[in-house]
């Protein structure tokens, strides 16, 4: 995603770098309220990376797409949300043009990994309930890790070839701003990639999960009556997956929720003056929000964060053999 792709000429009318309008004791708020939310979701996101990678009962299909999608959180909450909220408060871009280049193409890669992580996170869980048997002889770590490094290498040189190959990427040849534009054909491609077909997907299989997850509810009370062992194993089993996919759909509902606004605006406006491209730049910082939202689901809702947690906090993980501590 662009910070801002907008008439560059328009942009440059304004008043870049305005003396700051508001008091100091603001001033300071809004920087401690930026650095908050940038500290956040950076520490959120490597806490869940060290979990996934430490333990090696996290080492699941599900959650190492979950771990690709908190790395592309980090590098949000690296590289972009500090210097994008800070050109926000100053109202001026101060990191020069090759800042504005790498802050541009980091928020467009983060932006394609997490959208089609997020639709592989989909694909995932349709196999898992509707397909459990074989989901669980052919989707093994390493396709699940294939997919997810073919995820990055894919949207790596759809990246490049979109901003830098076919010379999309420009910088605004005025003082105290970072804008990017691409021109009429490749925002189309953009919005078909990373927009129309991965939440065309999306939302046709977490549909199909969420029904085939009440069925499974309903046939686990149907079984209720038999008390063998066997049955009580396949309830467990079954409870498990549903209770997965009702974990990460709150993943995917909220992810939706914050990529909707930006499309919606891209969609609705041209945003060639400067009330339209400010609210775009409200959508953009709930987009960016949302990796931010995403660490603070895992903590609420998801049991093996909270207690992979407590052992990180409490240095159990530096223990001999901690990496087989249970988790689960």
């Amino acid at each position: 995603m662009n910070l801002t792709a907008v008439n560059q000429s328009d942009v440059c009318q304004e008043h870049a770098c305005p003396e700051r309008s508001v008091s100091l004791s603001v001033y300071v708020i809004l920087y401690v309220a930026a650095a908050a939310v940038s500290l956040l979701t950076a520490c959120g996101n490597l806490l869940v990376i060290i979990s996934v990678s430490h333990f090696k009962q996290l080492h699941t299909p599900a959650n190492i797409l979950i771990l690709s999608l908190a790395v592309s959180d980090l590098l949000v909450g690296v590289f972009v949300m500090p210097l994008y909220l800070s050109w926000l408060i100053e109202s001026c871009w101060t990191s020069g043009p090759v800042m504005c280049s790498i802050v541009n193409f980091v928020s467009f890669q983060a932006t394609s990994v997490s959208v089609h992580t997020v639709a592989l996170i989909a694909v995932d869980r349709f196999l898992a309930l509707s397909f459990p048997f074989l989901y669980s002889k052919k989707i093994s770590l390493t396709v699940i890790c294939i997919a997810a490094i073919f995820n990055w290498l894919f949207s790596l040189f759809y990246n490049f070839t979109i901003l830098f190959v076919n010379g999309n990427f420009t910088y605004a040849m005025c003082p105290g701003v970072c804008v990017s534009s691409i021109d009429g054909v490749s925002s189309l491609i953009d919005l078909i990639i990373v927009f129309l077909l991965p939440c065309t997907i999306i939302i046709i299989l977490y549909t199909h999960v969420f029904v085939i997850a009440k069925k499974h509810a309903t046939a686990i009370r149907a079984l209720q009556v038999h008390n063998s062992t066997q049955s009580s194993k396949n309830r467990v089993s079954d409870k498990s997956e549903r209770k997965a996919a009702i974990q990460l759909g709150i993943l995917v509902i909220v992810f939706l929720l914050c990529l909707l606004p930006y499309y919606i605006c891209s969609l609705v406006s041209s945003y060639d003056n400067a009330d339209r491209f400010y609210v775009r730049q409200v959508a953009v910082i709930i987009f960016y929000l949302n990796s931010t939202f995403n660490s603070i689901i895992y903590a609420l809702f998801y049991p093996w964060f909270q207690k992979s947690l407590k052992l990180i906090f409490t240095f159990k993980v530096f223990n001999k053999d901690s990496s087989l501590m249970n988790v689960l």
